[in-house]
Order: structure tokens, then C-alpha cells, then sequence
């Protein structure tokens, strides 16, 4: 209940799309791990009660965050809550009969731990669980991690009091340090892109309409990249499960694996678009304008 109405007081602040799941997670499991620990439990039984006990808190907080913001979109545009909420146990229903089957489906074709499906905050919690009833977490280096993020949260509070658009938001520090590099180059990519945008905006002098209009455009872009590429992995991890093979679906043989160029082609024409596309309303506007 607790984290419950903190992942919602979050979604009602910054939306749910800064819902911080992961540290709710991860602290509901260490403090559980220890309250586990204290009971008894030995180091077999007691991870695997953290980690359920982790995983009931993430589901209601996700949910939690998500639905106020649900129910906040449908009281602006109208819509009855009773009719939103019937749809969204439907939802949490049809998610839970799907998820076990895809994460099997997933985990026979790529192995989720491994390189193809590396899950860091997943491998992160299971650490975090195991190192509190095996005894060799490194507490000094947690230590270390938490006074880092006291010093970033001191130096965001400055920044933010005095009035800079540069900021250091702990959660996004604390990711960028625990993901793997290849997770954060595209990351850094689109904050580029993004940083380009509001550049571009600052010439143009929008209004504030049409700022939001083109800020919008790039986030329902962005996610539509995201969960693009996440339904292209649940359907290329059919052929492959089904093959027992990795590379049944590769069209050149691994002579080939050093040419890197197609690939960083590719990344340049989405990046390009990615911004083009964040001003696509914007243009014809500029053109009309330019000819009155």
C-alpha cells in the first residue's frame, strides 16, 4: 500500500513514466531479504521469498502509478471511471495469463540473463536477494553507491534552486551507472536528439502549444520505437524457440559479423528521423508563413 501510493503520488507529479519502479523494487527486497533473514528463513527458501515479495510490490506499484494516470486522462477528456476501472482489471487479467508464457517463450530462445536478453535490473534484484542471505554483499560499496546519490540529490537541489535547465535527477544517474553500455548508447542518443529539439524550439520561439505539440511528437515517436522493438523480439523469439537455433533467421553466415556499417547507417537514418519527425507539423507551418 505504501509504495503503492508513492509510485501514484509520482505518476500525479511527473507522470507514470517516471513511476520509480525499480528503486521500489529493489528496496522492498533488500528490506525483506533482511526482515526474512532475522526470521530464520536459510539461503535457499529466503531469496526466492524476497523476490516474490519484491515482485507482488512492483506489480502494485506499476499498476498503482499507471491507473491514477489513467483515471486522470479519462476525467480530462470525459470518461466514466467505474467503465476505465472494469477495463483495467481486464487488463491486469489478460497481462497475467500472457506474461508467463511470453518471458518462457523468451527465455527459450534467448536465455534471459544472458547476452541476448542480459536483464540488468533483474540480475541486480537477484544479486541484492543472494548477497543478503549468503552474507557477501558488499555493503561498504552500497555505502559508497548511497552517499554518491546523497551527493547527486545536493547538487540537483542546488541546480534546481537555481534555476538551471541542467539537472542531475538521481534516478537517472543511478541507471546510467548500472546499465550496460549498450543500453546506454542509445539512451544517450536520444538525450542528444532531445537536447537538438529544444535547441531547435529556442530558435524557432514557439508558444507554449506548440512547444508541447512538438514535444509530444518526439515522445509518442520514442515509444513507439520502444514498444516496437519489444513486440519484434517477442515475434522474432518464435522461429527461434521453435528452431532451437539463434541464427535461423540470419541472412548473411558469420563471416560477415565485422561489417559494421550497414548497422551505423541505419542508427544515422533513424536518429534523422527521429528528429524531422518531432517537427513534421511544424514546417508546413514555417512554409505558409514564409509565403504570406
Amino acid at each position: 500500500f505504501l509504495f503503492s501510493a508513492v509510485a501514484s503520488y509520482m505518476a500525479g507529479l511527473v507522470g507514470s513514466s517516471n513511476n520509480p519502479v525499480s528503486g521500489i523494487t529493489i528496496s522492498t527486497i533488500l528490506v525483506s531479504a533482511l526482515l526474512l533473514l532475522a526470521m530464520g528463513l536459510d539461503s535457499k527458501a529466503g531469496p526466492v521469498a524476497a523476490i516474490l515479495i519484491g515482485g507482488v510490490v512492483c506489480c502494485a506499484a506499476a499498476i498503482g502509478g499507471d491507473n491514477l494516470q489513467d483515471l486522470k486522462c479519462g476525467q480530462l477528456v470525459g470518461s466514466t471511471p467505474w467503465k476505465q476501472q472494469v477495463m483495467q482489471i481486464l487488463g491486469v487479467v489478460v497481462a497475467a495469463f500472457m506474461m508467463a508464457p511470453l518471458l518462457n517463450l523468451l527465455h527459450k530462445a534467448y536465455t534471459i540473463g544472458s547476452e541476448g536478453l542480459p536483464a540488468p535490473q533483474a540480475n541486480l534484484m537477484g544479486t541484492v536477494a543472494k548477497g543478503v542471505f549468503a552474507g557477501g554483499l558488499p555493503w561498504t560499496v552500497i555505502g559508497i553507491g548511497a552517499a554518491i546519490a546523497i551527493v547527486v540529490i545536493i547538487i540537483d537541489a542546488i541546480l534546481g534552486a537555481k534555476g538551471s535547465k541542467f539537472r542531475i535527477p538521481v534516478m537517472a544517474f543511478a541507471v546510467g551507472v548500472y546499465l550496460p553500455f549498450d543500453l546506454n548508447v542509445p539512451i544517450f542518443m536520444g538525450g542528444v536528439i532531445a537536447f537538438m529539439v529544444s535547441k531547435t524550439m529556442d530558435g524557432m520561439k514557439p508558444n507554449e502549444t506548440r512547444r508541447g505539440e512538438i514535444e509530444r511528437n518526439g515522445l509518442l515517436i520514442s515509444a513507439g520505437f520502444i514498444t516496437g522493438e519489444a513486440l519484434m523480439g517477442i515475434v522474432l523469439a518464435v522461429p527461434v524457440a521453435a528452431a532451437h537455433d539463434a541464427n535461423v533467421l540470419a541472412l548473411f553466415d558469420g563471416k560477415y559479423a565485422h561489417v559494421k556499417w550497414p548497422a551505423l547507417m541505419f542508427v544515422g537514418i533513424v536518429l534523422i528521423l527521429l528528429y524531422k519527425l518531432a517537427f513534421r507539423n511544424e514546417l508546413p507551418r514555417a512554409v505558409a508563413r514564409e509565403k504570406k
